[in-house]
């Protein structure tokens, strides 16, 4: 009885901590950036998401990016990104961001995999997934697609270096 009330009250302060815990964001715990500017900067939100995946290994050097170009009217700067070619099992995935200052209005995949028919179709269920996630998440702490392993990870990899570069 003594040993089945102790278990008890183990278990209910075990679960009373777990249900309190709070994680925090990688930008709390990061010194405050400088306000970015139009043409140039980054925001804090942008850096945060590329400085997580840091441990890339993709195979390619990446490729120039397009300079700024300002609309008329606006502040913010349109800028085009591409991230560099991850090389998967089933073939290349690389990705091309288009931001608006410091938010990802659109992702375009420039390379995908390219292994026969299971390849594309698993390409055309799992890229507009992952894309609609990266512009929901505005980085690349997104989820992989189910049965879509090397082509999420070639993705995220791709969507890592375009952001490290933005």
């Amino acid at each position: 009885m003594r040993r089945g009330v102790i278990v008890l009250g183990s278990t209910a302060a075990g679960l009373a901590a777990l249900l309190s815990f709070k994680t925090h964001s990688l930008a709390a715990s990061e010194p405050p950036a400088s306000t970015p500017t139009a043409s140039t900067g980054t925001s804090p939100a942008v850096a945060s998401g590329a400085a997580a995946g840091s441990g890339n290994t993709a195979s390619a050097t990446p490729t120039a990016s397009a300079a700024p170009k300002v609309s008329a009217g606006t502040q913010a700067a349109t800028r085009t990104v591409t991230g560099t070619v991850a090389n998967t099992q089933y073939g290349p995935m690389q990705v091309q961001l288009t931001l608006v200052g410091t938010k990802i209005t659109k992702v375009t995949v420039l390379q995908r995999t390219d292994d026969g028919a299971e390849s594309d179709q698993i390409d055309a269920n799992a890229i507009p997934r992952l894309t609609s996630e990266t512009l929901a998440a505005q980085s690349a702490h997104i989820d992989a697609v189910s049965g879509a392993s090397y082509t999420s990870s070639g993705y995220i990899q791709s969507l890592q270096s375009a952001l490290d570069q933005a």
